[in-house]
């Protein structure tokens, strides 16, 4: 067999039907739960301005090595959304919603990074964002949306790590003393680190480099340096989370890969994941974003999940298994076919998806062709069935294999009974 003259970009992959429903199961039920917690749908363009991202932070792996940016026809410099964040607040900035605005999205980003299990250069994800309010029951709030999402899933080892980045009353003060203790110990840091903390202090403590480890295990935390205000609204997020019965690790040394967080920082580490990379999903807040990008001072937070790392999870754990078929009935015609194209549209319009074999296949392939489909049961039409009037129904799964004759005008009707019966001795 020849090899295709044509693969998938690098870092990039065809999701195919069975993957692609699964996703796409996990993506309604993430948005079920948004919904009933008072989100609504939000959609933004795959590619912005360049200069929305930039407010990233000039910092970042995302700004400096990972964006996918071009010039367009006009000559404007544009690109690729790395993240959706950033397009979330340009819309709250352009559009100027009633306070507070409770958003959720889902769609695919673009990083030009090293591929790797569970992230590709282009990737999916999930996330939520509140602007408008500083309340810290409100940070609590949506980290108990991703946390009872996750259970929804049936992921059970899943741990919540919580940190306060401080905001300008006090993380100069923290900055100042972090860059002198990493001064103190330049030389035992790696290349790589000694680099970037030339540009931002706080990114070292993001090295997962083995060298560096020792050194950011020592270093100061910024819990000790928050402000009266930033430490009680710490103890505020912690406090209903308390409250809601949500357990959670204060994690001194987490600061997430952006430069716009501020106040609240989390992440979601799956356990079951043996990767050092098993992080799920994470955010904080960024109340300086939405003045950053031309609007008024508003107070944000938010999160973002990896779809692929959840999925990983999910496998790992076994749970979320997805739809062993998208059919629930497979129709074999040995008619000549055109009674298969009737009753195939006969039960898409009932709601009962079907499926059927073409080119006036012999019986014994359009069976091999409804195992293959995973269909939970056939209806078959011969001559015979075609004289009377009739079908006959055949279960495919569950205990009661036994097929039954049954009229063309009842045939919705018992096909509904059979899958129902199917289902109850399947769960």
């Amino acid at each position: 067999m020849a090899s295709p003259s044509f693969r998938t970009p690098k870092g990039t992959r065809d999701i195919l039907p069975g993957e692609a429903e699964r996703q796409r199961d996990l993506v309604n039920r993430f948005g079920e739960r948004a919904r009933l917690n008072g989100f609504g749908h939000v959609v933004t363009p795959i590619f912005e301005d360049l200069g929305v991202f930039k407010r990233l932070g000039e910092s970042t792996d995302v700004v400096t090595k990972e964006m996918y940016d071009f010039e367009d026809k006009d000559g404007r410099r544009m690109a690729l959304r790395p993240e959706l964040t950033a397009s979330v607040v340009r819309a709250f900035v352009q559009h100027r919603p009633q306070l507070p605005w409770k958003v959720w999205y889902e769609g695919p980003q673009f990083r030009y990074e090293k591929p790797q299990a569970g992230r590709y250069r282009q990737f999916s994800q999930i996330g939520a964002e509140v602007l408008g309010t500083n309340d810290g029951a409100v940070d609590a709030e949506l980290i108990a949306l991703a946390w009872h999402f996750f259970a929804d899933l049936g992921l059970a080892k899943v741990r919540l790590l919580l940190n306060s980045l401080g905001d300008q009353s006090c993380r100069p003060q923290y900055l100042a003393a972090l860059t002198d203790y990493f001064q103190s110990r330049l030389d035992e840091l790696s290349e790589q680190s000694q680099h970037t903390l030339q540009v931002n202090a706080l990114r070292v403590l993001d090295s997962k480099r083995p060298q560096d480890q020792d050194v950011i295990d020592q270093a100061p935390v910024m819990v000790d340096f928050l402000s009266p205000d930033t430490g009680e609204h710490f103890a505020s997020v912690r406090r209903v989370l308390d409250r809601l019965g949500i357990p959670y690790e204060i994690s001194p040394r987490l600061v997430r890969g952006l430069d716009y967080y501020t106040r609240t920082t989390f992440e979601f580490a799956a356990d079951a994941l043996t990767s050092a990379q098993n992080a799920i999903g994470g955010g904080g807040r960024y109340n300086g974003l939405a003045g950053d990008l031309g609007g008024p001072d508003t107070p944000g937070i938010g999160f973002a999940l990896g779809v692929d790392r959840i999925l990983l999870a999910c496998d790992a754990e076994h749970v979320f298994a997805g739809s062993a078929s998208a059919t629930d009935v497979f129709i074999v015609d040995v008619t000549g076919g055109d009674e298969a194209s009737v009753i195939v549209g006969q039960l898409a319009a009932a709601g009962i998806s079907a499926s059927r074999a073409y080119d006036q296949r012999s019986m014994k392939a359009q069976f091999r062709a409804a195992d293959k489909s995973g269909a939970r049961c056939a209806v078959i039409i011969g001559d015979d069935e075609l004289a009377a009037g009739t079908v006959t129904v055949r279960p495919m799964q569950g205990e009661n294999r036994d097929q039954t004759a049954v009229g063309r005008d009842t045939l919705i009707e018992q096909l509904s009974k059979t899958l129902s019966d199917i289902r109850k001795t399947l769960t």
